[in-house]
């Protein structure tokens, strides 16, 4: 299910470090250490297979981009939603 543009953006305030690109969904995490960054990629990955559901990841020595969509969807879904929420969450746990 797509939401409306009012949906998504109520939604989206709600994700911690988000940022809402067309039909996209952008966080930035900063690491201390570079190997902090590679074991939350590890996680990312753990969770997407979970979902079968896959971002974007781009690694930058100390920073981890992802972004999220729903290609068959041509836009943003609730389980992108549901997904980063999960991101986020592995993410605290791996600061």
């Amino acid at each position: 299910m797509q939401f409306t543009e009012e949906e998504l953006r109520e939604q989206v305030s709600k994700l911690e470090g988000w940022k809402l690109e067309p039909s996209t969904l952008v966080r930035k995490y900063m690491f201390n250490e570079y190997m902090k960054g590679i074991a939350f990629v590890d996680e990312v990955a753990a969770i997407s297979e979970a979902f079968e559901h896959h971002p974007h990841i781009t690694v930058d020595y100390k920073t981890v981009v992802l972004r999220l969509s729903t290609l068959g969807e041509d836009g943003l879904t609730a389980l992108d939603i549901r997904q980063a929420h999960e991101f986020n969450e592995a993410f605290e746990k791996n600061r």
